[in-house]
């Protein structure tokens, strides 16, 4: 991934003079909207320095679009990290339109956070712990297994790296089943992708990395494996489609389903 520019946490709100904020929540008058979100500011920079005295921590507030100044923001970053809406009962992430233009446009890896304490717990009401990446060994994936196998050096836990299977078009109506077809493909899938990983374990031979080929589909199994994870670490390839950027059906999946944090990283 190349040299790092350092773990600093930086706060940040983007105010639009006529969207991106909730006329219940801030107020409308110009300045006062800026005292509030500087107030805002202050008070997040606050309680993340009591909370983590080792890190630096800065702020900035920016007029303008939100979603053009955060993809901005990210472009000298290493991660942007947006955080959810609490609405209901809603187990997964809810993204707004500025947060799925983000993420559909920001070169540098975005992570998406639950709103509320629950976040840090599974479905269990235990503390989460590792991580799991989902590829597509189909495919290149260097950019999302360097994020993930240096995610998981950092963090010093243990990293799933995960391909679901599709079950084939086999048999007819009424046909028997054939376990020994699963098995063959279980095999032959989990050979390729343990040569995919193998350079990544060789890079960070510190890293306790497994994986596992499901006959499933891939974004089931990501979010059932995520389910007690601290971190699910996804893909979006970078497209230029004649509609414009967006991100693929299990990626989607992933954000709209998972209770985990989940990493999206844009590559080739």
């Amino acid at each position: 991934m190349g040299r790092r520019r350092g773990r600093v946490a930086q706060c940040g709100t983007a105010t639009h003079p006529c969207r991106g904020w909730s006329p219940r929540s801030v107020p409308a008058a110009s300045e006062t909207r800026r005292e509030w979100a500087e107030a805002l500011l202050r008070e997040s920079a606050d309680a993340l320095s009591h909370d983590h005295p080792q890190l630096a921590i800065t702020t900035q507030s920016i007029d303008g679009p939100p979603a053009a100044s955060l993809a901005t923001a990210a472009s000298t970053a290493d991660v942007l990290v947006l955080g959810s809406r609490a609405l209901g009962t809603v187990a997964g992430f809810v993204l707004g339109s500025v947060g799925m233009t983000v993420l559909h446009t920001t070169a540098q890896p975005v992570v998406l956070v639950r709103s509320g304490e629950d976040a840090l717990l599974n479905p269990g009401g235990e503390p989460r712990g590792g991580l799991v990446v989902g590829v597509d060994i189909g495919r290149p994936c260097d950019a999302l297994l360097a994020f993930a196998f240096a995610e998981a050096s950092r963090r010093d836990c243990r990293l799933h790296v995960l391909h679901g299977c599709q079950s084939p078009p086999l048999y007819g109506y009424g046909a028997a089943y054939d376990p020994g077809v699963y098995a063959e493909i279980k095999e032959e899938t989990t050979a390729e992708l343990l040569d995919m990983v193998k350079p990544w374990r060789d890079k960070f031979p510190t890293v306790d990395a497994t994986v596992d080929t499901p006959v499933a589909h891939a974004a089931h199994t990501l979010v059932d494996a995520g389910a007690k994870a601290d971190l699910i670490v996804v893909g979006r390839r970078i497209r230029h489609a004649s509609l414009g950027p967006h991100i693929g059906s299990t990626t989607h999946a992933v954000i709209h389903h998972a209770t985990a944090p989940i990493a999206v990283v844009a590559h080739d």
